[in-house]
C-alpha cells in the first residue's frame, strides 16, 4: 500500500462551528495550500504584506504533504485575500477574536491508498467494519514526534530533572531526520566540539544555533538560561512530544489491561510500538467508549488505583515519577492540562474501491471521513492495515 503519491491523495478540510463573521480588527482567511507546512504558509504571507508573526493567529499544524484547508486570522489584516505558489489566502470577513486551536470542531479527510493487492483491499475493506463498530485507538501519531532525534532521547526528560545541559545537548546537536544539509553539518559542528564556544562561534554561520553559542562564550556552564534562549515554540514543540509519548504508552497500558492478548496487536508507528485492538466484545467496546485519559504531568492529582499505577509504571522508563513531570524553568512554558478521549469512531465513514490509474494492476481504495480536533487520520490508516502487515511480517 502507498499513501500521499500525489498531493491530492491526501486531503484535509478544517471544520468550525465558530458564527459567519461580522465585525472586530481580526481579518479572518481561509488559508488552502498543496505541499506546503503550515509555518511555510504563514511565513511566505506574512513577507508578502510586511506583518509582525505576533499578528497571526490559527487552530493547528496540517500535514505539509497533502491539500488542506485550514482558518487563519490576521489582527489588522488587509481585507483581501493573496495567490502564491502552493497557497491561496481567501478573506472572509471580520471577527473580535483571533482563531485558536479550541475553535476547531474537526477535521474531514478525503484519502486515497494506492497500489493495493487484492489482498490488501480485502484486509482494508474487512478492517473498515470493525472500526466502524469498534473504533480506533486515538494515539498520537509520527507528526507529534518531529523533535525526537536519533538518540530516542525526548528533550523534555532532562528538563524535567534539571540537567540542563543535556537539553541542550539534544536540542542543539542531536541528528534529526529532518534535518537540512546545513542543519546537519551545524549539528555535527556542535557533537565535535561541545565546550569550544569560541572555536564554535568563529566557525558556525549566523543563525539560532550560533546566537546561543554567543551567549556560552561569555557565560561557558549557563546552560538553564541558555535553554530559555530558544524558541518558545520550540520548547513547546519539546513538552508537548513528550507529553504525547507519555500518553500514548498510557493509553498502551490501559489496553492491555482491558483487552485479551488474541485481541491486540502492535503496530509501528510514533516513538515505539503500540497495540491496536480489534473483535471487542460489548462490555469492551463501552467501556472504552467513555474512556478518557488525562494528558500526563506535575499537576495532575492522582491518588492511587489503577490509572496512577499505570503512569509510574510509563515515567519510570525515563526515570521520572508523576510529581516530576514538570519543568521549573523557564515557566514561560509547561504541559497542557486536559482530558483525551481513548479512542474515536470516525464520522460520516465512507469508502470506494477502484482499479489505480497510477500503478497500472493494482488497487487503490477511496476513504472520506471526519475526525474530532486532535485526532490523526494516519491512525486509522494503520489500522486497516496493521492485518495484512501482520500477515507478511511486516511494519503496520
Amino acid at each position: 500500500m502507498k499513501l500521499k503519491c500525489l498531493p491530492e491523495d491526501f486531503r484535509v478540510t478544517e471544520l468550525t462551528k465558530r458564527p459567519i463573521p461580522g465585525r472586530g480588527p481580526f481579518a479572518l482567511y481561509r488559508l488552502t495550500k498543496t505541499s506546503l507546512g503550515t509555518p511555510e504558509a504563514i511565513d511566505a504571507i506574512l513577507k508578502r504584506w510586511n506583518l509582525a508573526r505576533q499578528q497571526v493567529s490559527y487552530g493547528g499544524l496540517k500535514d505539509r504533504h497533502a491539500v488542506t484547508e485550514q482558518f487563519v486570522t490576521i489582527k489588522n489584516g488587509p481585507r483581501n485575500g493573496q495567490m502564491q505558489t502552493n497557497l491561496e489566502l481567501t478573506y472572509l470577513g471580520q471577527t473580535d477574536q483571533p482563531f485558536e486551536a479550541a475553535d476547531i470542531a474537526g477535521n474531514r479527510f478525503e484519502i486515497v491508498m494506492r497500489s493495493m493487492s487484492d489482498d490488501e483491499l480485502a484486509c482494508a475493506t474487512q478492517a473498515i467494519d470493525d472500526v466502524t463498530l469498534n473504533g480506533v485507538p486515538n494515539y498520537f501519531d509520527d507528526q507529534r514526534f518531529g523533535s525526537l532525534g536519533q538518540s530516542g532521547e525526548f528533550i523534555a526528560v532532562p528538563w524535567c530533572r534539571g540537567d540542563y545541559e543535556r537539553a541542550l545537548w539534544l536540542a542543539l546537536a542531536d541528528s534529526n531526520e529532518h534535518d537540512r544539509p546545513t542543519d546537519r553539518d551545524e549539528r555535527q559542528l556542535l557533537r565535535d566540539r561541545w565546550g569550544d564556544w569560541p572555536g564554535l562561534k568563529a566557525d558556525m554561520p549566523r543563525g539560532s544555533r550560533r546566537s546561543i553559542v554567543t551567549y556560552l562564550v561569555d557565560h561557558p556552564t549557563d546552560y538553564r538560561r541558555a535553554l530559555a534562549l530558544m524558541r518558545l515554540d520550540l520548547r513547546g514543540l519539546w513538552l508537548s512530544a513528550f507529553q504525547s509519548a507519555v500518553w500514548n504508552r498510557l493509553l498502551a497500558e490501559s489496553l492491555r489491561d482491558l483487552c485479551r492478548l488474541e485481541q491486540l496487536r502492535d503496530v509501528e508507528f510514533g516513538e515505539r510500538p503500540a497495540p491496536f485492538f480489534h473483535s471487542l466484545d460489548e462490555s469492551q467496546r463501552w467501556e472504552l467508549a467513555g474512556l478518557e485519559l488525562p494528558l500526563p504531568s506535575g499537576r495532575l492529582k492522582l491518588e492511587g488505583g489503577p490509572l496512577f499505577d499505570r503512569l509510574q509504571r510509563v515515567l519510570a522508563e525515563f526515570g521520572l515519577e508523576p510529581r516530576t513531570m514538570r519543568v521549573k524553568y523557564p515557566r514561560d512554558v509547561f504541559f497542557s492540562k486536559g482530558q483525551r478521549a481513548a479512542i474515536y469512531l470516525p464520522g460520516n465513514l465512507q469508502h470506494q474501491s477502484d482499479g489505480d490509474e497510477v500503478y497500472e494492476g493494482r488497487r487503490k481504495l477511496k476513504l472520506s471521513f471526519e475526525l474530532p480536533r486532535g485526532s490523526y487520520a494516519t491512525i486509522l490508516i494503520k489500522r486497516l492495515t496493521d492485518e495484512n502487515a501482520e500477515r507478511e511480517g511486516l511494519p503496520g
